[in-house]
C-alpha cells in the first residue's frame, strides 16, 4: 500500500455569519484539500487552511508546498511506515505547519484504512463522543448578545467569546453576554492576543470582581512575549490558555516551564499534523496540563481528523471544533457526526468520509 499520487484541490464553504476576531474578518472558507492516492486504489485526504496572520501560509504557498516539496518525498513510501512519512513530511520544509498537516491526515486517513480501523481507535480511543463549543464573533455589544442567545437556542452550552479589539469596551461585551445566557452556560473568552499585559490583567480583574464566572482566558497577549503570558497567569485567578504562543512541542515546554499558561490549545494546523500533535499532548500530560483541541477556520474535513485526535486523547479536555457549524454546509459526506455541541465519533475505517 504505497503512496503513488498527490493531488490538490480548492475546497469552499461559505459562512454562516462572518467571521470576526482581533486579527481578521472571513466571509468564507476557501481552503486547500490534499487527496493521496495507494497503489491498491485507495484515498486518503486532509485539509490545510491558509490563516497568514497566524501560519503565514497563503492559497498558492499551500498549493506549491504540498505539490512540489512534500509530494516527491512521500511518492512510494509504504502507508504502514506511518511515522517514517510522517518524519520525512516535517523535514522537507521549514515551517509551513498547515501544509503538512493536510498532508498528515491524508496520510493518517490511509493508515487506519489499511488496518480496517476508526483513527481515533488506532490512536487511543480513549472516547467516542465530545462536546464542542462555538464562537461568538467580536461586534458591537448587542450583536454578540443576540448571537449569544442564538448560538444558546440551537443546543450550544460552551461559547467562545472572541474580544480584543476593543478594550475598553471588552468588560462590557462580556458582562452582558453572561447577564443575558445566565449561569449555566459556560463562557470562554479569546482575546486574540489583542491586548497588552497591563490590559490584561485589568480586564480579567473587572470580570473577576464582577462574578462573571468566565472558564478560561485564551491567548490574551502577543504570542511572542511569554514574560506577558507569565505576568498575567500569576496576577489572575482565571486559567489562561496558551494558543499562538504554542506551535510545537518545543514550545510548549517553554511555555511550561515558564509558568506562561495553565492551560495549551492544540491546533493541528499549527502543529503540522497529529504526530506532532501527540508529541505535545504527551508533554502536557506529563506535566498535568490540561488542553483545548481547536481549529482555524476549516470545514468538515479537516475538523474530523481533529475531532479523531480529541476522542482518542484523555488530557484533551476542551474541544473547539465549531467549523463545521459555521459553515452553511459540509463540503463532504460522512465522517464524525456533528449535531449541535455533539459530534460523534464513527465506525468506518480511517476518518470514515464516504469517499
Amino acid at each position: 500500500m504505497k503512496i503513488t499520487d498527490v493531488k490538490v484541490s480548492l475546497v469552499e464553504a461559505p459562512l454562516i455569519t462572518p467571521f470576526k476576531t482581533a486579527l481578521r474578518t472571513v466571509h468564507s472558507i476557501q481552503n486547500v484539500m490534499v487527496i493521496l492516492t495507494t497503489d491498491d486504489g485507495q484515498i486518503g485526504i486532509g485539509e490545510a487552511a491558509p490563516t497568514h496572520v497566524i501560519t503565514g501560509e497563503t492559497l498558492g504557498s499551500l498549493k506549491y508546498a504540498i505539490e512540489e516539496v512534500i509530494a516527491p518525498v512521500i511518492k512510494g513510501i509504504n502507508i504502514a511506515e506511518i511515522a517514517v512519512l510522517c518524519e520525512r513530511v516535517d523535514r522537507c520544509l521549514y515551517q509551513n505547519t498547515s501544509a503538512k498537516a493536510a498532508v498528515e491526515m491524508a496520510l493518517y486517513d490511509l493508515w487506519a484504512k489499511k488496518y480496517q480501523a476508526p483513527l481515533y481507535q488506532l490512536l487511543g480511543g480513549y472516547r467516542n463522543t465530545l462536546k464542542t463549543d462555538i464562537t461568538i464573533s467580536v461586534n458591537d455589544s448587542v450583536e454578540m448578545v443576540n448571537d449569544s442567545l442564538a448560538a444558546v437556542k440551537r443546543g450550544f452550552s460552551i461559547l467562545k467569546v472572541k474580544v480584543g479589539k476593543d478594550p475598553i469596551g471588552d468588560v462590557e461585551r462580556v458582562v452582558n453576554i453572561r447577564e443575558a445566557v445566565g449561569p449555566d452556560v459556560v463562557l470562554r473568552v479569546d482575546a486574540n492576543q489583542g491586548w497588552t499585559p497591563k490590559q490584561a490583567v485589568s480586564i480579567i480583574g473587572q470580570l473577576e470582581d464582577k462574578g462573571v464566572q468566565i472558564e478560561l482566558i485564551e491567548q490574551p497577549v502577543h504570542y511572542s512575549d511569554l514574560v506577558g503570558m507569565q505576568y498575567v497567569t500569576q496576577r489572575t485567578q482565571t486559567p489562561i490558555l496558551a494558543d499562538e504562543s504554542v506551535f510545537s512541542p518545543k514550545q510548549a515546554i517553554e511555555v511550561i516551564e515558564k509558568g506562561a499558561a495553565d492551560l495549551i490549545n492544540i491546533k493541528l494546523m499549527k502543529t503540522g499534523g497529529i504526530s506532532k500533535a501527540q508529541q505535545i499532548a504527551n508533554i502536557a500530560q506529563a506535566n498535568g496540563v490540561q488542553c483545548m483541541i481547536g481549529c482555524m477556520l476549516e470545514t468538515k474535513i479537516s475538523v474530523s481528523a481533529a475531532a479523531h485526535f480529541a476522542a482518542a486523547n484523555q488530557i484533551v479536555t476542551m474541544v473547539d471544533l465549531d467549523g463545521p457549524s459555521l459553515c452553511v454546509k459540509d463540503p463532504i459526506e460522512g465522517g464524525p457526526i456533528f449535531e449541535g455541541e455533539c459530534i460523534q465519533m464513527v465506525e468506518r475505517a480511517g476518518l470514515g468520509f464516504l469517499i
